[in-house]
């Protein structure tokens, strides 16, 4: 299915919360694209914001002209690494295929805002310059991440489109967390939500330690009057997580901006274990193929 057939903006729901909602089973990814390849991972250093950072660049063996998806871990800004983020690596490097450049940029509170989005731009440039070296096109540039790497992956949209040197042209964003204030959170108890209120207060306090920072628009996306200009975008969301309302919000408002968004939440799925879950990966992988399809990217 071609998504750019339909309206200019959307929403397709696995799991709505209303008793009438259209049920609909989780899309695979098409048949060219579900092919397990062979890859070969290559680890690279490159010089970050405030320290150098790591970059694990996995490759379809063989492969050339491939896009270049930038990924990026999660873990509250706090913690994480690419090894984490293996799992969302090989399974987007193999399945769509893609050169997949997993991104370790640093860690709060050692290096708090805005160490991390700077880093990524810094990966995103070097990414550009070093594609085709790779196997990889920097026509074709996308971006996804999980939790804070999806604020991560949005906010580099962000600088790209003020800075004019890095146009994503899509992003798939996995339980973003992307409102430092914390006023949309759904309830933790209600939802068995596998993460907190206090924990991710706590996340925030670190990475964003000057109350002033909360409102920047590169670390609150939802806070953001400007979000026209950023590239289609997917947000897939958990049902047991407190940041799904956040998240659907931030849909709904790129919708009204303009930006043609998909948002699809999935059921019995926690915050964490979204990051490697195969369906919501797979709708990565079909969003992007649409993308391509459709002539965007």
């Amino acid at each position: 299915m071609d998504a750019f057939k339909r309206p200019t903006s959307w929403i397709s729901a696995v799991e709505m919360p209303f008793a009438d909602a259209p049920a609909a089973a989780p899309t695979a990814a098409p048949a060219r694209t579900g092919t397990a390849r062979t890859l070969v991972t290559t680890d690279v250093t490159i010089e970050g914001y405030a320290q150098p950072i790591a970059l694990r660049v996995y490759r379809p063996e063989g492969a050339n002209g491939l896009p270049v998806l930038l990924y990026f871990h999660g873990g509250g800004f706090v913690r994480g690494s690419i090894e984490e983020a293996e799992t969302a690596g090989r399974f987007l490097a193999e399945r769509l295929p893609a050169l997949v450049v997993s991104v370790g940029y640093s860690l709060a509170p050692q290096f708090p805002f805005p160490a991390a989005p700077e880093d990524a731009h810094r990966a995103a440039l070097w990414a550009l310059t070093r594609a085709r070296a790779f196997g990889g096109t920097p026509k074709r540039l996308i971006a996804a991440g999980h939790d804070a790497g999806g604020q991560i992956a949005n906010v580099l949209a962000f600088m790209g489109r003020d800075r004019g040197d890095v146009r994503l042209a899509a992003q798939a964003l996995f339980a973003p967390m992307l409102d430092p204030s914390l006023t949309r959170l759904g309830d933790a108890a209600r939802l068995g939500s596998d993460i907190t209120a206090s924990e991710c207060a706590a996340c925030y306090r670190a990475y964003l330690p000057e109350a002033a920072q909360r409102l920047h628009p590169y670390a609150a996306p939802l806070e953001s009057l400007r979000l026209a200009g950023l590239p289609p975008t997917l947000i897939v969301t958990a049902q047991n997580d407190v940041l799904h309302i956040e998240a659907e919000k931030y849909a709904s408002r790129l919708i009204d901006a303009g930006v043609r968004t998909q948002v699809v939440r999935y059921p019995s799925v926690s915050h964490a274990n979204l990051a490697a879950h195969p369906a919501a990966l797979s709708e990565a992988v079909r969003f992007f193929q649409c993308c391509f399809d459709a002539g965007t990217v």
